[in-house]
């Protein structure tokens, strides 16, 4: 099959196109035909060689999302069948074989059939962002019906998300974005209201909106600086939720109001094999829920192939891309 390897970390020069023997097919697990993925930060992040623990051995072929049709299943899989149309977030990571190739071995635990709804393209933008975001409000944050939520990134991968899930449980939304055009969208997905952060500062919005009190949960998809803005957002005995907790910060606010703060890492069930099942869970309530209606993905307009992958990589470094970046495998 063709493949995009790296061989080295380093800059989006590093991928290249070879051919390599397709994977065979083990017990608990499926062998998918792959049509499309797409580029999440940590796929970059594993790319340039700065997340070493979660990073697969080299020469390696990266991605984590994939939407394709199940060739093969392996011995002890009953609920999938060749030919059925699946998506996952199941590897490019330690341990495992990513999406940018032909076909992509996967734990039939991490995958769901696709949204009939969706094409290949669509699907393939949803797995890592629908579970990170899925964990981060429902697993962790227990959001329940008239809550109001605070959401970091309206239009980022994660954000646009966590927009539309905070909407279907119920809770009034309130997502932060850098330009009109990214409040607007945000607006779209279900917001009830924008904040540009450039403008605004935390006591301002939270005045506004709030009455200074704060808001119940603050889900936080940036980190760094962001990270101590969210504990100023959150009320007393508020939530905070982050995906991005790599820095060294001062935990006195988190006392002073009696926070919770949940860390959400998406890719620990994959490299750990802990918990597998869990993914594919959740990935069949997105399923159902982007069927119904209630939930669809954010998608950049420009569309790569394969082949094109570096370039994938550096519109999605260059900070231009609104949604997710993503792939189709023009040999599918």
């Amino acid at each position: 099959m063709k493949a995009q390897l790296i061989e080295q970390f380093g800059d989006s020069s590093v991928f290249q196109t070879v051919e390599v023997p397709a994977p065979k097919v083990i017990p608990g697990h499926i062998l998918i035909r792959v049509a499309a993925s797409s580029v999440n930060p940590i796929d970059i992040k594993v790319r340039q060689g700065v997340v070493k623990g979660v990073a697969p051995e080299l020469p390696a072929i990266l991605h984590g999302d994939v939407a394709g049709v199940v060739e093969k299943v392996g011995e002890g899989v009953t609920n999938f069948k060749p030919g059925d149309e699946v998506y996952a977030c199941a590897g490019g990571f330690k341990g495992t074989g990513g999406a940018l190739a032909d076909y992509m071995l996967a734990d039939a635990a991490l995958v769901a059939l696709k949204p009939r709804s969706l094409t290949m393209r669509e699907a393939a933008a949803l797995p890592l962002v629908s579970i990170t975001a899925w964990e981060a409000l429902v697993d962790r944050a227990n959001l329940r019906p008239g809550q109001n939520v605070l959401i970091h990134g309206s239009t980022g991968g994660v954000g646009h998300i966590a927009i539309q899930l905070a909407k279907w449980a119920g809770a009034t939304v309130y997502a932060t974005g850098s330009s009109k055009q990214k409040l607007d969208m945000g607006k779209e997905l279900g917001a009830d209201f924008g904040i540009n952060y450039k403008e605004e500062t935390v006591q301002d919005y939270i005045k506004k909106y709030t009455m200074g009190n704060g808001f119940d949960v603050v889900f936080d998809t940036i980190g760094g600086e962001n990270l101590d803005r969210s504990f100023e957002a959150a009320t007393i005995n508020g939530t905070v939720v982050s995906i991005a907790t790599r820095s060294t910060h001062d935990l006195s606010p988190l006392h002073a109001k009696g926070l919770s703060l949940h860390v959400v890492f998406m890719l620990l069930p994959i490299v750990t094999k802990v918990n597998r099942q869990h993914h594919g869970e959740i990935l069949q309530q997105i399923t159902k829920l982007v069927d119904e209606g209630k939930l669809k993905p954010l998608i950049d307009p420009k569309m790569f192939s394969f082949d094109e992958v570096s370039a994938a990589h550096q519109y999605l470094e260059s900070g231009k891309a609104i949604g997710k970046v993503t792939l189709v495998n023009e040999r599918f």
